[in-house]
């Protein structure tokens, strides 16, 4: 259970540390700082935003786990105030623990200061030890949290910092839960701190980019933006030797290259720089090419191999598609989880995300419908193989199912909904045995 809040006001006479500056503001911070704040106690949420915006800096709100990494994969933060407990009853901090963890682990720089309470002073000092910042006890003094807030940011290692990828305003963290991706994630923190070149395979859309990106977040050579390079274009390559040495490199496409234009780029290829690249066939590179740029491969699962995680991924899409339009965050109804859980989605994970933003503008109420969100497999003019077919013929299934779902098997408005009549719609529910 939740400690119960009442924040105490600044006293008037503080220490000098505590005292505002003469702009106003506390602590030795410059600059506005932007803040997240992982908790799902509502209370606490108001509390820390009045304080904060009187302090001049801004704050975004995540009400659990999920959420924050959502917003940790939308934008950065200079500072995270993390809660410990989520769950009903729970005090022992292992839930908060384990997200620290994982924060750390995707930023070992991040900025991050634990909130507890008074009587969770031994889990403070265990997630100090594991790596959090500083600690804030319920209750607090506006001061004296935005003056440990402020130093603590300020103390963020300069090596660590993120620096935003040429091109990219996003940062590279991976979303999911699921087996697959988790291995991902182990790969990419034993390799990525090495100089070992690395190719990032899987079917297009499903987030080769954003692994290598990831890859290049937790290098040694973050602080600069990765350059890139598509090998199709030789015009490009002279890039590489104007770079300053060191310089982490994104290749895309050398195995679309003939044995002689991969010898030839290897030949160009400075061997004090860090190589990632994107590949679609990496049994075509050359071995000689292959040591240098794919010592190791990882694999971006298909989201059919991380089907778990897929709602996560849609509520995270959704999220970023409402703040993009402007738009409240948009509820799922029943019918519309289902067919996330189930559908098979064309262009993976970036085929999803189209749809949900295709969705949330076509939807009303703020509200995503199944008939608005399923996969628009069935005006695909590709020609037809015996996998393609069962792929339509499932899809088909899993959208009048949903629809009925939908409409509480009310098959006149299922039908009104998906475009067909009431006999063509039975003669489906027929064929599909529904």
């Amino acid at each position: 259970m939740k400690t119960p809040f009442s924040p105490i006001p600044a006293e008037s006479d503080r220490s000098c540390s505590d005292a505002p500056s003469e702009n106003g503001r506390f602590g030795p911070a410059s600059s506005p700082l932007s803040i997240l704040v992982i908790d799902d106690n509502p209370r606490i949420a108001e509390s820390l935003a009045i304080a904060i915006d009187l302090a001049g800096h801004r704050l975004d709100v995540a009400q659990g786990p999920e959420e924050g990494f959502s917003r940790l994969a939308a934008r950065r933060y200079d500072a995270i105030l993390l809660d410990l407990n989520y769950a009903a009853g729970r005090t022992d901090g292992a839930e908060g623990l384990a997200v620290l963890d994982r924060l750390l682990a995707d930023d070992p720089g991040a900025c991050i200061i634990v909130i507890t309470a008074h009587s969770g002073i031994r889990l403070a000092v265990t997630a100090m030890q594991a790596g959090a910042r500083d600690f804030v006890m319920k209750p607090w003094r506006n001061a004296e949290l935005i003056a440990k807030i402020e130093l603590a940011a300020c103390r963020r290692a300069a090596p660590r910092d993120h620096v935003p990828a040429e091109g990219t305003a996003e940062p590279a963290r991976l979303l999911g839960d699921s087996p697959a991706i988790a291995r991902v994630r182990d790969l990419i923190r034993r390799v990525a701190p090495t100089m070992a070149g690395v190719v990032v395979t899987g079917p297009s859309g499903a987030g080769r980019g954003l692994i290598a990106a990831a890859l290049h977040a937790a290098s040694h050579g973050a602080g600069r933006p990765i350059q890139r390079i598509d090998a199709r274009d030789p015009q490009a390559w002279a890039r590489l030797d104007g770079a300053e040495r060191g310089t982490s490199w994104l290749l895309r496409h050398p195995d679309r290259l003939d044995e002689i234009a991969q010898a030839r780029l290897l030949d160009q290829l400075p061997p004090e720089d860090r190589y990632i690249a994107i590949a679609d066939d990496p049994r075509a590179i050359t071995p000689a090419l292959a040591r240098r740029i794919a010592a190791v491969e990882i694999v971006a699962p298909s989201l059919a191999e991380r089907r778990e995680d897929v709602p996560l991924l849609a509520r995270h899409f959704a999220r970023i598609a409402a703040e993009r339009h402007g738009r409240p965050a948009p509820r799922f109804t029943p019918a519309a989880e289902a067919l996330l859980a189930t559908a098979h989605w064309p262009d993976e994970a970036r085929g999803l995300a189209a749809a949900i933003e295709r969705a949330l503008l076509l939807g009303e109420e703020g509200v995503i419908e199944a008939a608005l969100l399923a996969p628009p497999v069935a005006r695909s003019t590709a020609p037809a193989t015996s996998r393609a077919s069962f792929d339509l013929d499932e899809s088909e299934r899993v959208m009048i199912e949903a629809a009925l779902v939908e409409h509480h098997h009310n098959v006149t408005q299922a039908a009104q909904a998906l475009g067909l009549s009431r006999g063509a719609l039975y003669r489906r529910m027929a064929r599909h045995g529904l």
